[in-house]
């Protein structure tokens, strides 16, 4: 005999404390959800579990609510802590603050609903759970237990990927490091040379960490694009001007001609370059959904890079810290493929070829994987995913990035029909939406998710 809950909730990072938050809030009945996560406390998952200062958000604090309906709801958590005493509101609203302080904010709106809610919230610190269909409901087994759920949301977050060089999970561990082990990175001795394999936001956390804890080595940033993110416009405007309809009967390299007809036109009227993007930002899945699979591929082989540094851009103060170190002349950018990592005893030794194909060398004490996040859910090493794929509940998403799901985020199994009481949250939904990472695009599947299914 198997106890019983209304929902399961697979993951306890962002996303999955997001859609755990927005239906204890919407529940009018007496709901039981159980959430499973390795985590001790469910809430800040990779990228809120950082505690180092160095590393803030990439959106100000005005931007970053968990709730549509009430937008300043961060800052109100803000301007009751004593660190952000006497700042007014206005200036807080436009703060990159620390990520920590962020983790805190889920777990402190987590902890007020779950007090006030109808429903229940059960945490379960399981690393691993299986899950099969039986007696009309979902069987999700784990090593401490076995429970009956009549929904499942899969909420897995973000795998990383791993370096994409022959070689390189040899070696000794102390000199390959993962640029999501904030302490790991932090423990390079300062004198070491460090390559760091991506050029994404997971190296600017590497890089920012070296330089609070006084690294004076040389720094080798190694990408095959060799594209460093783009800074926050310090106004934080948006081109209310430009409107995205016109990009969507087009292609891949007619949008980009279209997007830079509307960047000169911007600054013809005092604007920026962000300020065009910014207006792009709540229409991400409509622009990516317009794409025919052909324009889409166009995009990934081509263009997404390009998109990724202008779209996910940093503080203007991290950007700052960036120059700084190519100014003195630690930083170097290489625009490169690794192609084999060789860790000898003293010193690891890197092969690239740059994009004339000529081979390079490096040696250097540390190598930081960077890379950024798996998109193919075959190469997460998640069990569960790979249980539902070999099942046949779930099938690769377009491309084979994420899970195939409607626009509702309910899972298609192998024959294309959707299931409603399997979903999906998150980085899963990828391949369908493209822009599902963020924080605004969950706040508002978790509301949807919460009015479908605890309403």
């Amino acid at each position: 005999m198997h106890s019983r809950c209304d929902l399961a909730i697979v993951g306890g990072g962002a996303a999955g404390t997001l859609a755990a938050i927005h239906c204890l809030q919407r529940a009018r009945s007496p709901l039981r959800i159980v959430l499973f996560d390795s985590a001790a406390e469910p809430g800040r998952g990779v990228a809120y579990g950082t505690g180092r200062p160095e590393h803030v958000l990439n959106v100000p604090a005005g931007r970053m609510s968990l709730f549509p309906d009430q937008p300043e709801d961060f800052v109100d958590y803000l301007a009751g802590l004593p660190g952000y005493a006497g700042q007014l509101r206005q200036a807080l609203a436009v703060r990159f603050v620390p990520r920590r302080d962020y983790g805190a904010y889920v777990q402190a709106r987590l902890a007020q609903v779950r007090q006030d809610s109808a429903a229940s919230l059960e945490h379960v610190a399981a690393k691993g759970a299986t899950a099969e269909r039986a007696d009309g409901a979902w069987r999700l087994a784990w090593d401490g237990g076995r429970l009956l759920a009549a929904r499942v949301l899969l909420a897995t977050g973000n795998a990383p990927r791993p370096l994409p060089a022959r070689g390189a999970g040899a070696g000794p561990a102390p000199r390959r490091v993962a640029a999501w082990d904030y302490e790991g990175v932090a423990a390079i001795g300062p004198d070491a040379a460090v390559c760091i394999v991506g050029t994404g936001l997971s190296m600017v956390d590497a890089v920012l960490t070296l330089d609070a804890t006084g690294h004076r080595g040389p720094l080798h940033l190694v990408s095959r694009h060799g594209l460093l993110p783009r800074a926050h416009d310090p106004a934080l405007a948006v081109d209310e001007a430009f409107d995205h309809a016109e990009l969507l009967p087009l292609g891949t390299r007619a949008r980009l001609r279209r997007l830079r007809r509307q960047v000169q036109d911007a600054a013809a009227r005092g604007l920026s370059w962000q300020a065009v993007i910014e207006r792009l930002r709540p229409h991400g899945p409509a622009l990516w959904q317009s794409l025919p699979e052909h324009e889409q591929r166009r995009f990934l082989r081509h263009a997404v890079r390009h998109w990724d540094v202008h779209r996910h851009r940093i503080a203007p103060e991290v950007h700052a810290v960036l120059e700084r170190l190519r100014a003195s002349g630690r930083l170097h950018l290489h625009r490169a493929r690794l192609e084999l990592a060789a860790a000898g005893p003293r010193c690891v030794q890197l092969a690239l070829r740059d994009a004339a194909r000529r081979p390079h060398t490096l040696e250097v004490d540390h190598v930081v994987n960077a890379t950024g996040v798996e998109l193919r859910v075959q190469a997460m090493g998640n069990p569960l995913l790979e249980q539902l794929l070999g099942e046949g509940h779930a099938v690769p998403g377009a491309h084979g990035i994420g899970l195939a799901t409607d626009a509702e985020g309910r899972l298609l199994d192998a024959d294309g029909r959707p299931q409603d009481d399997l979903r999906a949250i998150g980085s899963l939904r990828i391949g369908q939406a493209w822009e599902s990472l963020a924080i605004p695009d969950l706040r508002l599947q978790a509301q949807a998710l919460a009015q479908a299914w605890a309403g």
